[in-house]
């Protein structure tokens, strides 16, 4: 097992290793619902929510189910239907609750299930051989930081005049470009803390 303090995890997947500008996951819903602050901050807590929430639930399903058994070649399968259940109980509370946010959020909320970054948090997981804590910490901080990421981008985007833009830059390439100038002012912290 990996010996970092799980607090040390947190902060590193939230600025250092963050899941968008570090490794560049989570891509297509994150240029898809930058476009407004609530929306965007809207599927940042659901993005942490399932991130918190599945990377514990799959941590128990490997680590006490899938290596007892031999069956760790059915990881995949198995974190993706975890990930897939979890999101359809967080719909399912969000259109009880939340009818406002799930009608913005739109598509993109039962798109969360296949969102790379929620599975990639798990098999980082399985892979770094994390605790019991640095997994929840590596959860909890990695959707943070993609909250963080995709509310930042919306503040960017709300912000931007588009008429000012060439009109083969507007939308997504001016996003990727963002994205990529976002990338580096966070690698600046990439001296403070990183995690492998």
């Amino acid at each position: 097992m990996i010996q970092v303090h799980p607090f040390v995890i947190l902060i590193a997947s939230i600025f250092t290793s963050n899941m968008i500008f570090s490794n560049f996951l989570g891509m297509c819903s994150f240029i898809a619902v930058s476009k407004e602050i609530p929306t965007a901050m809207g599927l940042g807590i659901a993005v942490t929510m399932v991130l918190s929430a599945t990377t514990v639930l799959n941590y128990f399903v490997y680590w006490y189910i899938l290596l007892p058994l031999g069956l760790e070649y059915l990881m995949y399968i198995l974190f993706i239907l975890v990930i897939a259940a979890f999101v359809q109980l967080l719909e399912m509370v969000m259109d009880r609750y939340l009818p406002t946010l799930y009608y913005a959020l739109g598509i993109f909320l039962p798109l969360i299930t296949v969102n790379c970054a929620i599975l990639g948090v798990s098999l980082f997981m399985v892979t770094r051989q994390y605790t019991f804590l640095q997994t929840f910490a590596f959860g909890v901080g990695s959707g943070l930081g993609w909250a963080l990421a995709i509310t930042a981008m919306a503040g960017i985007r709300a912000r931007l005049n588009e008429n000012s833009i060439p009109e083969g830059l507007r939308g997504v390439p001016i996003t990727l470009i963002i994205t990529g100038i976002m990338a580096l002012t966070f690698i600046g912290f990439s001296g403070m803390v990183q995690i492998q």
